[in-house]
């Protein structure tokens, strides 16, 4: 039996996160206690209390257990963090979400997309491709999936573990990986590595984790891409050898993830046919270029882009898909550092946009104090590479009356982010008289 081990009691600090809530409900699946915390509500707790999961939104270590087997934290959970401190003095095993996902997947075969961007999208569309083929994998993905019934996880019967892989502080030198998928291989996650160097080193030492007879796929026309497959020694599939095929989702970088997906299922030898009429039926994910609403002739789109290469991929599949009409993009930029170290990228990346509106940055985690992004200078620089109007909006309360002056009918809204602005682009959304549903279809 995978992952044989006696029953556990595990408590999940940030419970809540895309990838910890989607370990705490196949470890619930498995049959283990599970309870955690996190600070504040959301749908993804509510699903979690559905599983019979108990959840607390205190986090001062009040909810905490003396006794436990094992406390699992996110990222977001610093080491002074009061229920850290408290399962310390408790004598509790700690580990971090990728190394408790690492220790469940060890027994498995392990299928890992990495990259900088399209992440969460490739893992998605092959967990589609292997479900409909009959691998019936395990998956952890970091969003919401259509096809997996509106989940991030997917609790399988065979030996395959496919799950996105995060480089952020090296997160992925956790797994164990058997084949590995990378998507791209732009500089990211300037926090955690400085330079381009060191961030495609952690790169390189996550594909020398692969076994001797592992499998990287991965693009050879991306310089980058095919250097660290070269560089890695590694048995190598190049992606662009497949044929590149229409989705019903838009856009030139959905159809590049699909050909890592396609690479994918010929290595495991699934029918060629076969993965490309899965690909044709790929519904998209949630907050990856999603149409959340639609009223008086206005759509409004929700999309996790925060890197400037992301917001030119779906501002340009926007475009594709509504050539005719005008777009209003709304940008929440993510982090300080980010925006300061790609700050000319950023002044570049809206020109397929009509109308740019900046918000306040969203600040996910403490950074080290230094200079702030000035998000009045960065509007005042878009102006210049983009024809229509660009403003600095501020709070996202301001944000939306600045939005709702501007918007007409015949507009696509674009919100983009990987912060809060989720929750304006659905309270607009939700009070739209048609209200386009998260389809769920069970597997």
């Amino acid at each position: 039996m995978l992952y044989n081990t006696s029953l556990m009691k595990i408590y999940c600090s940030g419970i809540g996160g895309i990838g910890l809530s989607a370990y705490a409900s196949l470890q619930n699946a498995a049959g283990h206690q599970v309870l955690g915390s996190d600070r504040t509500d959301s749908a993804l707790l509510e699903d979690l209390r559905s599983q019979g999961i108990t959840v607390t939104l205190r986090q001062d270590g009040s909810g905490l257990p003396g006794h436990l087997d094992l406390f699992v934290y996110s990222e977001a959970i610093p080491e002074d963090a009061p229920e850290r401190v408290k399962a310390r003095e408790f004598f509790i095993r700690q580990i971090s979400y990728f190394q408790a996902l690492g220790e469940f997947s060890k027994d498995y075969t392990v299928i890992a997309v990495c990259g900088s961007h399209g992440k969460s999208s490739t893992t998605a569309m092959a967990a589609h491709v292997l479900t409909q083929a009959g691998l019936d994998p395990t998956v952890v993905v970091g969003t919401k999936v259509p096809d997996l019934g509106g989940k991030n996880w997917r609790k399988g019967k065979s030996r395959i573990f496919l799950l996105e892989a995060c480089e952020y502080r090296g997160s992925f030198l956790h797994l164990h990986p058997s084949i590995i998928l990378v998507t791209s291989l732009d500089w990211d996650h300037v926090d955690a590595y400085p330079t381009p160097e060191l961030y495609r080193r952690a790169y390189k030492t996550f594909v020398g984790c692969l076994p001797q007879n592992g499998t990287l796929i991965t693009h050879m026309q991306d310089k980058a891409c095919a250097d660290l497959a070269r560089e890695s020694g590694k048995n190598i599939l190049d992606a662009d050898r497949q044929k590149m095929i229409m989705l019903s989702v838009p856009g030139r970088h959905m159809q590049e993830n699909a050909l890592l997906v396609q690479a994918l299922a010929e290595t495991l030898g699934v029918d060629v046919r076969s993965a490309e009429q899965s690909l044709l039926s790929f519904q998209g994910t949630w907050r990856r270029m999603e149409e959340i609403g639609e009223s008086n002739g206005i759509m409004y789109v929700d999309d996790y882009a925060h890197h400037p290469k992301e917001i030119l991929a779906t501002t340009a599949a926007i475009r594709q898909k509504y050539p005719k009409k005008r777009l209003v993009c709304v940008f929440q930029p993510h982090m300080h550092d980010r925006t300061l170290h790609f700050y000319d990228d950023f002044v570049h990346a809206f020109i397929e946009s009509d109308v740019v509106m900046l918000t306040d940055v969203y600040e996910a985690r403490k950074e080290k104090k230094g200079e702030k992004a000035d998000m009045e200078k960065l509007a005042s620089d878009i102006r210049g590479t983009v024809e229509g109007h660009v403003q600095y909006t501020g709070s996202l309360a301001n944000t939306e009356l600045q939005l709702r002056n501007e918007l007409r009918s015949g507009d696509v809204v674009l919100f983009m982010g990987a912060g809060d602005i989720t929750n304006l682009a659905r309270r607009m959304a939700k009070e739209s008289s048609l209200i386009i549903p998260f389809v769920r279809k069970v597997l």
